[in-house]
């Protein structure tokens, strides 16, 4: 096995993640098979937990991990299905060393950080490393392993240890670190600064580990002195100091790295050269290039409670920008804090009230994300209203789902005290209610998670048309609340339709209205599947109804004609 590790220094949020990625993909066109590892330093066990505000979107696998959104990038940029083993916290390793001492396992000994904590870390990543991820058998070439965080954390300390002595059991030619770092600028001079990333190589290189590679962030392409400059003070080879500069799109990176010869480099150093071929990104190339000259554009509402932070929703974003490029359109996302629609912002924040339901009215299409707690909850009530009544295509996502159920039985039947026990335990009319199987007292790992079947219950249906007539699709869910089994009935009666179920066919998965143009529910995450090149069947849906060719897309496709 060949390994490439990502470092960061200077400050977090460089993109190591998109760096990462980037390299796999560059060494993927190559011809070799790649695989990804993540390693997240702080003590959860899981994402699953942390709030969107803290971390960003948690990121849920096939195999039900819920794990740090990175993750997602590899999947999207690899195409590949990782499994929640690839994923490593300090609170999986601390937890499995712990249930080995209980059990005896270390003999007595005293258990300590080195060896035995650097061991686990080893031993997990070794292990890790040769699970296939692309469909075939056997192992990959290459894998390519992130740490997270910067240079000199603590709580990286006992990672970077365990990495200083694999490298050392594997070899140089089975072992390459790629350190990420920032060039800024600083005053009017603009002089392009090397000594935040002097200090962060001096700081790797006292723990143990030498780059063989920097890969340098900056706003601008790296003069020749600044890089001869960091060549001579960071001991890296002139040659081996690449360049990510600010660009118009993240599918720029590989073909930015590709540019520079990274991937010859990369492969000379881990002694690859004789098995690779020279990298095949045409598809990519034309990908990214189209992107950059898109001019026509859709105006999608997205109503949310994370609107603050982007990376919240950051799958989402990216399955609409799977579904646009397929359209040669350009996503334009308007946020909306689902609590600046509520009747009391009205009063509370005037302005803000007045502006976010004018972008709704404004929005070609509205999207309702998944979600816990109440907080905005009578805001996307209101949207899921507006978008039913006017015809605007819609589609809501887990909590989206539950949103139209509860609105449609409030409007519609007359229900005015419908609710999800989420958020009204008490209420007389629970359309939504906890699941059977949940925790009500722990809150880790304890949801409906990973790829979960639904059957399509008729072919007559938007939703089974979009998936090419199939009779079953397999989507990944995350979610502790579902529509009541005893309501379907009369939602239905008033004109519902549950096209989608599981398999016991009493939970409900699929929703449509079949007198609105695009009005879809759906109780899994389809964004957590979405690729370039390969767009969420339901993203592309609402995208084709926002733009008034939804019916001729179905038309052409049960025509065989697409």
């Amino acid at each position: 096995m060949k390994y490439v590790l990502v470092t960061g220094g200077v400050v977090s949020g460089l993109g190591k993640g998109v760096t990462a990625s980037s390299i796999g993909v560059v060494l993927k066109a190559c011809g070799l098979r790649v695989t990804s590892i993540k390693i997240d330093p702080y003590l959860n066990t899981d994402a699953g937990t942390m709030s969107p505000f803290e971390h960003g979107e948690v990121f849920v696998l096939d195999d039900g991990g819920e794990v740090d959104l990175d993750l997602g990038n590899y999947e999207r940029f690899l195409d590949v299905t990782l499994t929640r083993d690839n994923n490593i916290t300090t609170g999986k390793i601390y937890q499995s060393v712990l249930e080995k001492e209980r059990k005896g396992d270390y003999l007595g000994k005293t258990v300590q950080v080195v060896p035995h904590v650097t061991d686990a870390i080893r031993n997990w990543i070794e292990t890790v490393s040769v699970i296939p991820v692309d469909g075939k058998e056997g192992p990959a070439d290459v894998c390519v392993i992130e740490l997270g965080g910067t240079v000199g954390d603590i709580e990286s300390m006992p990672f970077i240890e365990a990495l200083r002595q694999l490298f050392f059991s594997v070899g140089q030619d089975n072992f390459c670190l790629i350190h990420v770092s920032l060039i800024p600028v600083l005053g009017v001079v603009g002089e392009q600064k090397t000594k935040p990333t002097q200090h962060s190589v001096r700081e790797l290189r006292a723990l143990g580990l030498t780059p063989h590679f920097l890969a340098c962030r900056s706003a601008e392409p790296l003069l020749e002195s600044t890089k001869l400059k960091l060549s001579q003070f960071c001991h890296v080879a002139d040659g081996n100091i690449l360049n990510i500069h600010d660009v118009p799109n993240i599918w720029h990176i590989p073909l930015l790295l590709r540019n520079q010869n990274a991937h010859d480099a990369i492969l000379k150093h881990l002694n690859l050269r004789s098995v690779a071929t020279p990298p095949e990104l045409q598809e990519w190339t034309k990908r990214a290039e189209t992107f950059d000259n898109l001019e026509n554009s859709v105006r999608i509402a997205m109503v949310g409670k994370y609107v603050g932070l982007p990376d919240s929703y950051l799958s989402v974003v990216k399955a609409l920008l799977h579904a646009c490029i397929a359209r040669s359109l350009k996503p334009s996302v308007d946020w909306i804090a689902a609590s600046d629609l509520e009747d009391e912002s009205s009063e509370s924040t005037p302005e803000a009230h007045t502006a976010a339901w004018r972008t709704l009215r404004e929005a070609s299409c509205v999207l309702v994300p998944g979600g816990f707690g109440d907080r905005g909850v009578r805001g996307m009530l209101l949207a899921a209203k507006y978008a039913r009544e006017n015809n605007v295509p819609y589609l809501g996502i887990c909590l989206g789902m539950q949103i139209a159920v509860i609105e449609f039985a409030r409007s519609v039947l007359g229900l005015q005290r419908a609710n999800s026990t989420e958020f009204d335990a008490d209420t007389q009319n629970p359309v939504v209610i906890f699941m059977p199987e949940g925790s009500k007292t722990h809150m880790g790992s304890t949801m409906r998670l990973g790829s979960r079947r639904t059957l399509l219950q008729t072919p007559d249906c938007i939703t089974a048309k979009l998936y090419h007539n199939s009779e079953y699709v397999d989507e990944r869910h995350r979610h502790r609340y579902e529509v009541n089994p005893e309501v379907v009935g009369i939602l239905e009666e008033a004109g519902l339709r549950f096209v989608g179920k599981d398999e016991s066919g009493k939970r409900m998965e699929i929703l449509e209205n079949p007198s609105h143009p695009f009005y879809v529910g759906v109780q899994f995450h389809p964004e957590f599947k979405s690729r370039p090149g390969r767009p969420s069947a339901l993203f592309l849906g609402l995208i084709l109804a926002a733009t008034g060719q939804l019916e001729a897309y179905l038309t052409k496709q049960q025509n065989g004609s697409l």
